[in-house]
Parts: structure tokens; sequence; C-alpha cells
């Protein structure tokens, strides 16, 4: 179910010598209007300044086209803030010596949520049920004769101050956006009456501004109208809006029924976690994550949870658990597919290091998944083998996103040392946020342990301080490695993060142009292979000449 809008606007020059409002409205394609929405806006530039006009419609191009290239993971709030920041900049350098200067109010319509950024003296009213609500605050100065003097607006100072506002959206309502030389002529009195008057969108707007002029505004006058035809899907957002709302799932017993599973038995008991393993109708088995009891007032690990699910929502693909839809579900869980096999951690001890054709299968696999990841801007922060499971499918799958991060949506905690300490990287123990060089250096230490059974700097105990000088070679442990592997693991777990591979792509260019043959046939020396024999066999041919040439000396 998608987000459904029905939008129109007007804007006229009055009697003005040119007009230096802009409106803008942009509906993307579906994906992105999924993942980022859609956005409205209103800008008002400032007459006073070097090119009003120009700073309005400059401001919400940019705002068009670079609101959408931001990362799908970015909040809606930090996204336009970003941009924003960046539009003020360009303002401020773009002048000729004169400020270039513009009010704006932008609206993006998200799943069942809104998120409004503004600044300066435009307006954004909520309109249902025939009672308007203004939730904006003209950014002007309140001494008498300077009610229309900006206090704050794009291109004013050098550091802006956007005011931010997230509600949640209502089937049917509206949500008007007026320049001032609108509302400061009509006043919200007439303009509720109009909006009462004409339900057609489009005839709304053109009655608002016309009706401007007519009641002698000297301004440009515009106005945008948005209605809300049918709410979208939920999204992260609204989900950790309802937080609250949910209540954990009792304890579950094996047998009982909950929110239509049937469960089977509890599989893992944490302090942070529950997980059960539950059947759906046709009865295809599933696993329910949930929080122990202890955690219901913790709203942390409540956003930690969701934010779990939300991200393997966001990364589906063979290489990650599917999560079930849950749609009917009331309390706070996700569910997500179970799937028979073993961890790499399990393979490793039970049957020893990887071949090296496995080997090579496994590390282009777990890269591929890593770079998708890091292109959706999503850190996993806890990459080890026993978080990867290679099923009886034969697929490689990255589980528990626990620990998962991405800039705008988590927060870290400075004390909080996310991870298993053999695999963290250096700079993380000296409080350096979350980077893709540090999942790729787990990535490194976790092939280097699928390849040899070690750690390059040995295995970091918790608490500990580890220090970092130069890895242990795996042809150490592994002397039949090609040479170009170990050098690649060595950069891989490098202790400068400039040092490692940029990218997951960039590593993977290099297994992949590897010789395979060298990998899967090269065999190693019968002295690496088979050294007792070998030195038991010098021995015995040595002693054999010496017996020769003590004969011969003997007899001679």
């Amino acid at each position: 179910m998608s987000l459904q809008l029905s939008v129109a606007q007007a804007s006229a020059i009055g009697p003005r010598g040119q007009n230096q409002d802009a409106l803008r409205v942009v509906t993307p394609v579906a994906e992105l209007a999924a993942s980022k929405g859609y956005l409205c806006a209103i800008a008002d530039g400032v007459s006073q300044c070097a090119d009003g006009g120009l700073a309005a419609r400059s401001t919400l191009q940019a705002l068009a086209l670079d609101y959408y290239a931001t990362p799908q993971t970015w909040g809606v709030a930090q996204a336009l803030e970003r941009l924003l920041l960046a539009q003020n900049r360009w303002l401020q350098a773009n002048g000729g010596g004169q400020p270039l200067l513009t009010t704006l109010s932008a609206l993006v319509f998200r799943g069942q949520r809104f998120t409004l950024a503004h600044v300066g003296d435009c307006r954004v009213y909520r309109w249902l049920n025939g009672e308007l609500q203004r939730i904006t605050e003209d950014h002007v100065w309140e001494q008498p004769g300077m009610q229309h003097v900006l206090k704050r607006a794009l291109g004013l100072d050098q550091h802006l101050v956007l005011d931010f506002l997230d509600g949640e959206l209502r089937e049917g309502e509206c949500f008007l956006l007026l320049s001032d030389g609108v509302w400061a002529t009509l006043g919200d009195h007439s303009i509720s009456a109009i909006l009462r008057e004409q339900p057609d969108l489009d005839v709304a707007v053109n009655t608002l501004v016309n009706a401007a002029h007519l009641a002698a505004s000297q301004d440009n006058a515009s106005a945008l109208l948005v209605r809300i035809d049918r709410l979208g899907a939920a999204t992260l957002g609204d989900a950790l809006v309802q937080l609250q709302q949910w209540p954990l799932p009792p304890p579950l017993k094996a047998g009982q029924r909950f929110e239509g599973w049937q469960v089977e038995s509890l599989l893992a008991h944490s302090r942070q976690s529950l997980l059960y393993r539950v059947r759906d109708a046709q009865q295809q088995p599933w696993l329910l994550k949930t929080l122990p009891l202890n955690h219901d007032d913790d709203s942390d690990a409540g956003q930690a949870l969701l934010s779990e699910e939300w991200f393997l929502r966001r990364v589906a693909g063979r290489a990650f658990p599917e999560v079930h839809a849950a749609s009917g579900r009331q309390h706070l869980y996700y569910v997500m597919r179970e799937y028979p096999g073993q961890t790499l951690a399990q393979r490793v001890l039970q049957q020893g290091p990887l071949p090296l054709a496995q080997w090579q299968s496994i590390a282009e696999r777990l890269l591929r998944a890593i770079g998708m990841l890091h292109r959706r801007q999503i850190l996993h922060r806890d990459i080890k083998p026993e978080n990867l499971l290679l099923g009886d499918d034969g697929e490689l799958r990255v589980l528990d996103f626990g620990l998962a991060y991405c800039p705008g949506l988590s927060e870290d905690r400075a004390h909080l040392l996310p991870g298993t300490p053999s695999f963290i990287a250096p700079e993380a123990f000296g409080g350096e946020r979350p980077a893709p060089q540090q999942d790729l250096y787990s990535v490194g230490v976790t092939l280097y342990y699928l390849l040899t059974g070690h750690y390059p700097y040995g295995e970091i105990e918790a608490f500990q301080r580890p220090r970092f000088a130069h890895p242990v070679s795996a042809s150490r442990y592994r002397p039949d490695l090609p040479d170009w592997l170990p050098l690649s693991l060595e950069r891989a777990v490098a202790a400068q993060p400039a040092q490692r591979y940029e990218t997951a792509e960039e590593w993977l260019l290099v297994l992949e142009q590897a010789d395979r043959r060298e990998l899967s046939v090269r065999p190693r020396p019968l002295l690496e292979r088979e050294p007792l024999k070998v030195w038991q066999t010098l021995a015995a041919v040595s002693l054999l000449i010496n017996l020769v040439l003590l004969f011969w000396f003997l007899h001679h």
C-alpha cells in the first residue's frame, strides 16, 4: 500500500516587477516515494537582496535534485538539514558582495508521517474537518514596525537554524503552504472560509491567490495545497513512534499460539534477546526475536530491535535472512525465516580451516554482501564466523544485525564498544566513529581465521586494550597459499584504515582476478606434506652412503 496525494499550486506576480516566490512539488518513482517520500516546498525570495528570485528558485532546485540523491537510510530531517546547510553556504558565497536571501518551508510526506523543515515567514497550515491549524512560526522581529523584518532566513547568517516538525498523517487532511503575500493580507479567518467554500484543490489555491491581490496585497502571492488521499505503509520512523504502544510478548511456551504463530521452542535466551522457533499457518519454520521482559521500559533496546528488522528489510536478498511482514502484530518482536545449516565458526571447529577453493567462494560472496550493505549506508559492526551461516541450500547468509549502524538513524553511546574484540578494528578501540573500513577489517580477520584457524594479531580478550603492530602472515600457518593471498589479507587487516581496501568492491576485484588454479590445484611440496618420512628417508640414504664409504676405505 502506497501513500497517495493530490496537489494543487498557484502563484501570481501582483503589483511587483517580478515574481520572487517559488513552488516545487516532486513526485518520484515508486521506490523513491516509499523510501524518500514526496517533497512539496515553497520559498519566498527577499526583495531587498541581490536577487531574491534566484535565491528562492535555486534553493528549491537544489533541494529537489539533491534530496533524492541522499542515502536512503538517512533520516528525512537529517537529509534536509545537511542539504539546506550547504545551500545556505552557497547563497552566502554567490551574492556578489550582497546577500542572497530566501525563506523556505519544505514538507516531506512518507508512509504515514510528515517531516517539516522551516525558516522565515512562509506559513504551513493543517486543514481537517473545518479546522485550520498553523504549524510554523514566523521568524520575524516582534518590535513595532519590524514585523516584516526577518531574523532567520537562508543566506542571512553563517549558522543556519531550521525548525523541524515530525508528525503523523491523517487520511483526508490537507496541508496548506502560503507565502506572506497571501496570509498577511487575508488572515486565518478568510483562509478558512475559502477552504471551506472551495473543496476543489485547484479552485481553492487560485481563489486564495486572487483574493490576496483583490484585498490589496502588494507582494507576490503563492499557495500550495496537498491532500492526503490514502496513507502509505509504515516506515521505521512510524514504527519507532509506535514503540511505546507495543508491549513485549509474554513468556511463550511450546505448543502455544501467539498472534497467529505456533510456538515450538525457545532456541536462545540472553540478557539482550529471546529467540523462539515458531511455525506459520502453512507449517513453515520461522524465528521470532524479541526482548526479555526486563527490557519492558528500555526504549533504546526496543528501538534497536525495530532498527534491526528495518535493516533486514532494506537489504532483502539471498545473502540475508528473509523478514516476515507480520502486519497484524500487537507486540514488540519481529520474525525472520529459519535456514538449516551451520555457521562458519561451527564449520571450522568441526573440520578445521577451509580448503582454498571453498574459502575463495565464501570470501567473494561475503564481500558482495558487505558491499551491498555499504551502498545502502549500513554498517554491520559484528562480522565474524559466528554470524555467517552456510545454509544447506549452499547460500552464505549474514546474520545478526543487532549492532548495525547507519548515519542519521543510529545513535552510539560513547562508552560502548560494539562487536567481538578480536574482530574490532584498531581505531574503534580509540573511539573513532563507525566507518566502512571497520567492517572491512572485520571481514579481513574473519577470512584470515577461516583460512588459518588463528587471528592476525592474536586473540583479544574483552576489556583488553590491545596493541597492533604488524599482523602475522597467513603463510606461517598455511605454507600452501599463493604469494598474493597473504599480502591481500595483510592489507585488509592493516592497523591504519588508510592502508586497507577502500571498498568491498576493490577487494573483491583482487580476488576475482586471482589465478583460481593456484588456489585449487597447486600441490604442496612433499617436505610440507610428509616431513617425517622425508627426513627418515634422507637419514637412511645418508647412513647407507656412510657404510659404503667405510667399506671402501677398509678394503683399500
